[in-house]
């Protein structure tokens, strides 16, 4: 069918943005975030009914994985700007394949820490951007950030409502171990795209690459970067603790939170297809101010509502926080040098990165003084950044 005969916002996913390697990635994508969301969602709970974890503890362990991401991003720019693109890709997924293994024999959250520090070590992150922007249609580029995104949201929606069920009738033990074979499934997928390589992408071969020194001088790297510190310091503040919220305030079970988990990626999915559309078609900021203030709304709901009906709809919401990311790469792609393109976006990856630090483990003080202030904190700062991004042009 002709592209054009597509209505402008047609809610369903557009392959036609996607070449058969994208398609392959995006299935990838698919597979892996079906095994990751099996007990992503209801970790956080997990280690506080079953393991006992304090909330600074729970905190801890996210702040480990988003040390290990920021420490590994860097690397992974190099190495995909110098090797096989799709080799980096695979081996992102094969560090993550001994992480369930880890949890599923955890007793305290020191056993706990090796398998989220291997949780977080993020080769894929540049890397696949890099290869997505190269690939992509540049009319389409938002859309298709958002539609492979989209790929991670779909794996999760009915995912965590079986994560649950599984870990309520049978053990967590077994959810842990399904999510060891789908991360192969999702690794041993990616042989079949074809290989990259940043070397035969350089029009002129005697153009000597900007270094990584120059490109930290750059105005514009530098606030893109700290605006998706920030951006992602706002998100993570409160989204770990949304399980637990949901069972220390609303007193549901593995079930309804795995449950309300499958829509907020249910929202992220649909939300994400009609976001990258109207940012291709008005502006990529626009989009990511909008899922700002689709987040922030969401927690508003959060924190007056507690019938189980009025959740669901407050996490389809959610799911618009998980759009920051992808949009933000849309945002940022389009300026990265094509001989240098994944280190030169590790940069603001490391940057929103290091902001999972330190955001996850002020939320788990936070939490322990109260329940609502992650949530109340989060949702100003998502406010006032949606505000600063309808205002800015970040693509001029």
């Amino acid at each position: 069918m002709a592209k054009n005969r597509h209505p402008p916002f047609n809610l369903g996913f557009r392959f036609g943005a996607l070449d058969k390697d994208l398609k392959v990635l995006f299935l990838s994508n698919l597979v892996g975030s079906f095994g990751d969301g099996l007990y992503a969602y209801i970790l956080p709970y997990y280690m506080t009914d079953a393991l006992k974890f304090s909330p600074v503890e729970i905190g801890t362990l996210y702040a480990t994985t988003g040390l290990f991401s920021a420490m590994t991003l860097i690397v992974a720019g190099m190495l995909a700007d110098k090797y096989d693109r799709k080799k980096i890709m695979i081996a992102g997924w094969i560090a993550w394949l001994p992480a369930p293994l880890i949890f599923s024999y955890a007793e305290n959250w020191l056993q706990m820490l090796p398998g989220m520090a291997l949780w977080g070590v993020w080769l894929g992150g540049p890397t696949t951007t890099a290869y997505i922007i190269t690939k992509a249609k540049k009319e389409k580029l938002t859309l298709t950030f958002t539609t492979i995104s989209s790929s991670w949201s779909v794996g999760y929606i009915f995912s965590p409502a079986l994560g649950g069920y599984l870990a309520r009738t049978i053990s967590m033990r077994i959810v842990f171990y399904s999510a060891f074979l789908l991360y192969g499934s999702a690794s041993l997928l990616l042989f079949f795209v074809r290989s990259q390589y940043a070397k035969n992408l350089t029009q002129n071969v005697m153009e000597k690459p900007p270094s990584i020194f120059s490109m930290l001088k750059t105005r514009k790297i530098i606030v893109l970067s700290l605006f998706l510190g920030i951006t992602m310091f706002a998100v993570m503040l409160f989204r770990p603790f949304v399980p637990r919220f949901v069972a220390d305030v609303y007193h549901y079970g593995d079930f309804e939170i795995g449950l309300l988990g499958s829509f907020s990626f249910f929202g992220s999915a649909v939300l994400g297809i009609l976001l990258g559309k109207f940012g291709d078609k008005w502006r990529k900021s626009y989009a990511l101010a909008s899922a700002l203030v689709l987040g922030a709304s969401s927690l508003i709901l959060l924190l007056l509502f507690g019938d189980f009906y009025l959740l669901i709809i407050t996490h389809f919401l959610i799911g618009a926080s998980y759009l920051a990311w992808p949009l933000m790469n849309a945002i940022i792609g389009p300026f990265a040098p094509e001989s240098i393109r994944a280190l030169w976006l590790a940069i603001p990856q490391t940057v929103g990165i290091f902001s999972l630090i330190v955001a996850p483990y002020l939320g788990g003080v936070l939490y322990e003084w109260s329940p609502y202030y992650p949530f109340v904190l989060g949702t100003v700062v998502a406010f006032f950044l949606a505000l600063l991004t309808f205002s800015a042009n970040f693509e001029g």
